[in-house]
């Protein structure tokens, strides 16, 4: 009853964010350009005299002089269209954030930390993925700035194309992308293509994109290992005091669990763990 009651309350969260969001896109967005024309009242045909002009004129593509403009005067995209394609970005966005960004590396590591202090719920994943967002954020604070200065603004004013943005906000991408992506890793899917190519700029985003993903799991399994070790040992040393006194039938990590969670607040973990992973970045 209280898994159901969790999955129920997150379904609201996130239907009541996609509302909220829904709602700011509209507020911002200028009115679409709507034009209508009256008919001259002779030219309608009577639907006792005769439906056929009616059809005629339905299959002639008469809309009684209504239209809706998709396109601005100067051929840019009018708000509908741009509209559109925030709410097509939007879908898309939990993927993005997955495939193309820090943010995978960040959620495992921070669900390992909780594995290894043994607590199952304590963080609760909101909070861990909420720390994962903003730490996200924070790292790829300088990428977003520059595909909003040279793609979105640019594309905004009308200076570039549609297609010129795309390749603009592709770039820095790709800069952070090959930063954390091992060679191996490229060189494994470059091979598995059958492809070769001269420089990194040339090689797809189809290729890159899943070399970038399994370097950010490799990288965020080794972290994941160095935090287990010192937790290890505390269950190792409480196994063998146990084991000394008798009480084999006592499970070790019931006792080390209170010292598992005293050595990190001793050490301050939290500090020690999201310091030394946001500097993996740089």
């Amino acid at each position: 009853m209280t898994k159901t009651k969790k999955r129920y309350c997150m379904a609201s969260f996130l239907f009541a964010c996609a509302v909220v969001i829904c709602t700011i896109s509209l507020m911002f967005c200028k009115p679409a350009h709507v034009q209508a024309a009256s008919m001259d009242p002779d030219s309608i045909t009577s639907m006792d005299g005769g439906g056929d002009g009616t059809v005629a004129d339905i299959n002639s593509g008469n809309t009684n002089g209504l239209s809706i403009s998709y396109n601005n005067d100067d051929g840019s995209v009018s708000t509908p269209i741009k509209m559109l394609l925030v709410l097509t970005v939007l879908s898309l966005a939990p993927s993005i954030l997955i495939m193309l960004t820090s943010f995978t590396r960040i959620i495992v590591v921070l669900h390992f930390v909780r594995t290894a202090l043994g607590t199952q719920t304590a963080p609760p994943n909101q909070v861990l993925i909420g720390l994962a967002l903003f730490l996200t954020f924070f790292i790829m604070w300088p990428t977003f700035q520059q595909i909003n200065t040279d793609a979105i603004q640019p594309l905004d004013e009308g200076k570039i194309t549609q297609q010129e943005a795309f390749e603009a906000a592709e770039k820095p991408l790709r800069e952070f992308m090959y930063g954390q992506t091992q060679t191996k890793d490229l060189k494994l899917f470059v091979d598995m293509s059958d492809e070769t190519y001269d420089n990194y700029d040339d090689i797809p985003f189809t290729t890159l994109v899943p070399a970038f993903i399994l370097s950010e799991l490799r990288t965020s399994f080794i972290i994941g290992f160095l935090i287990y070790i010192p937790f290890i040992v505390i269950d190792m040393v409480v196994a063998s005091v146990l084991m000394s006194m008798g009480m084999m039938m006592l499970p070790p990590t019931t006792i080390s669990l209170p010292f598992k969670i005293l050595l990190f607040v001793l050490a301050d973990g939290w500090n020690l763990v999201i310091a030394n992973l946001v500097k993996t970045f740089y």
